[in-house]
């Protein structure tokens, strides 16, 4: 079957892994030339992902059958519509329907008209002087964010990355005055615990649960830094986290489960994968947001340990006919990603970066090119991620072991990597913490 991979970045290299395993012909639109993507596919077509109309005769041309989508700009820029009008099947959300991502207003009010649990306390605002008076009068913390897509980077906290009333309203204006994310906020009450990730499958009624992975946006070690699209992400060899119990699991699927059905009930059937980002507190799981579309780098870790044809899974999602008995071996995973030096401030692209892949499987890990560049035969940094290296094996510790011995084979002039992520002390601190929480 002809397939297209929408997207240039890990998480696509990872989703045309996973497709190319379970016997798909390739094609790829993206619009930076993804060596490791380019060497699975038949044929690439190097555009910018949300120029909807050259991928779609590129479809065309190539008669695909399904389309899956990597990124969340080609979502709200329509993609899935439009490949759909013409009669491919897309693994991913209509425009209507990817509104859970791309409007976190609509996603939070969706959840209050249906009655859906583990919402926050929100307000919505298009004038910067009541969102200021919001912050002044609400009483408690707040999470400010842009309305829109930001790139996983727009997300301040009172009490972490905003210490005064005086630097809220610092960010605001900036939020206003630059059209962050369409301008306008969404003020929400800021949920304390720790953060988790479940991803599921969807087809529009049928709902399957991946292993669930925490993900780390600080650039670096400790958690302290500027937030970045993700540095990194671990999963443990149960499909849980050693700080999440399987009725906190329960209790969050079953928040996805009733925002399919609201969705579907509002005439907005929503199909693809979809990303519940929460915060578990001393209540159980609250929703952070919801994603569109797979994470990055968590597609890396559960894709990397997915034992059921992706392929059929993803014609299940497209036809409505997704079974239940998806299966993932029963391995930990630690996914760290390789990024140019300065990532979050100021990246140093343009710099060679080798990578010795053979060397990397040999160590049980897998490497998945991101926001590279291949010129001439050789790989180059972006401003972006680079490289995402993820070690597997039967726990947590193994799998970060591995990962680290993978490490030594990716080489490059200005790189970085933030090697805390998957060790004891970080992930023993998270286990600490939320267990005072819980007693709390």
């Amino acid at each position: 079957m002809k397939v297209l991979v929408v997207g240039g970045g890990g998480r696509e290299h990872a989703l045309a892994a996973a497709l190319h395993r379970s016997g798909a012909e390739l094609y790829s639109a993206m619009r930076n030339n993804n060596p490791g993507i380019a060497k699975l596919a038949r044929e690439v077509r190097l555009v910018k992902e949300t120029d909807v109309t050259a991928i779609v005769e590129f479809a065309k041309a190539a008669a695909v059958e399904i389309a899956v989508m990597g990124p969340e700009a080609p979502l709200e820029a329509g993609l899935v519509d439009a490949l759909e009008a013409k009669g491919i099947g897309c693994v991913g959300p209509t425009k209507a329907a990817a509104r859970l991502e791309t409007s976190k207003s609509f996603a939070r009010e969706l959840m209050q008209r249906n009655g859906v649990p583990g919402n926050l306390r929100f307000a919505s605002f298009d004038d910067l002087k009541e969102a200021k008076r919001y912050v002044r009068d609400a009483g408690f913390e707040l999470a400010i964010k842009p309305v829109g897509l930001t790139g996983g980077k727009g997300v301040k906290v009172q009490g972490e990355h905003l210490n005064t009333v005086q630097e809220a309203d610092e960010y605001l204006e900036e939020i206003f005055s630059h059209g962050i994310g369409g301008g306008s906020v969404i003020l929400e009450e800021r949920a304390v615990g720790e953060e988790f990730t479940l991803q599921v499958f969807c087809d529009g009624r049928n709902v399957v649960p991946m292993p669930l992975v925490q993900d780390h946006k600080r650039a670096y070690e400790g958690d302290v830094g500027p937030n970045t699209g993700g540095m990194g992400a671990y999963s443990a060899e149960d499909h849980l986290l050693p700080f999440v119990t399987e009725p906190d699991r329960q209790a969050a699927l079953d928040i996805i489960r009733r925002t399919v059905a609201a969705m579907a009930k509002e005439g907005h059937p929503y199909r693809g994968v979809l990303y519940g980002q929460f915060m578990l507190t001393r209540d159980g799981p609250r929703v952070i947001e919801f994603n569109a579309r797979f994470g990055d780098p968590e597609a890396m870790n559960v894709l990397s340990i997915l034992e059921s044809p992706f392929l059929d899974v993803c014609q299940g999602i497209v036809d409505g006919s997704l079974s239940t008995n998806v299966s993932f071996a029963r391995k930990a995973t630690v996914c760290k990603y390789v990024v140019p030096a300065g990532y979050g401030t100021a990246p140093q692209a343009g710099k060679l970066i080798e990578v010795d892949e053979a060397a990397v499987a040999n160590e049980g890990a897998a490497a998945y090119y991101a926001m590279v560049s291949e010129e001439g035969g050789k790989v180059f940094t972006t401003t972006s991620r680079a490289v995402g290296v993820v070690g597997i094996d039967d726990s947590i510790q193994q799998a970060e072991e591995a990962c680290e011995r993978a490490l030594r084979h990716v080489r490059g002039e200005a790189i970085f990597v933030r090697h805390d992520i998957g060790k004891a002390d970080l992930v023993n601190r998270r286990v600490e913490h939320m267990a005072r929480i819980r007693k709390a």
